[in-house]
């Protein structure tokens, strides 16, 4: 493991002493490239900061541009083409489609119940 050294402001050193042995994590995860562009991110975040309704996250759906590349992205799997980077895309894909289920299914309630009323 390799040892670095840097000049910081007293109050960040006592954040970063009380973040103990996460900090090469921290720093990682600030370092790495993020999965898919921006934008993907930003969609979502927009979407479930406007407070939607439940029919809303009932509709919630991927943009044209993502169902595309996620569709290329599954084809190029199938086909075996697939880079490792693709890859970490895809399942990065993956693991929005699994929340996002997650997040019809606890509003399942709330659309049962109106629609029964």
């Amino acid at each position: 493991m390799a040892t670095i050294t840097i000049e910081i402001p007293d109050d960040l050193s006592e954040q970063l002493t009380r973040l103990g042995d996460r900090l090469p994590e921290l720093l990682r995860q600030c370092v790495q490239q993020a999965v898919l562009p921006a934008h993907v991110y930003r969609y979502i975040l927009d979407f479930l900061t406007s407070q939607p309704t439940p029919e809303q996250i009932a509709a919630f759906r991927p943009t044209p541009e993502m169902q595309e590349r996620l569709s290329t992205l599954l084809a190029k799997n199938q086909s075996g083409n697939i880079t490792p980077t693709e890859i970490a895309e895809l399942n990065e894909y993956e693991r929005i489609e699994h929340l996002a289920i997650m997040l019809k299914l606890g509003n399942l309630p709330y659309l049962t119940r109106s629609s029964n009323s």
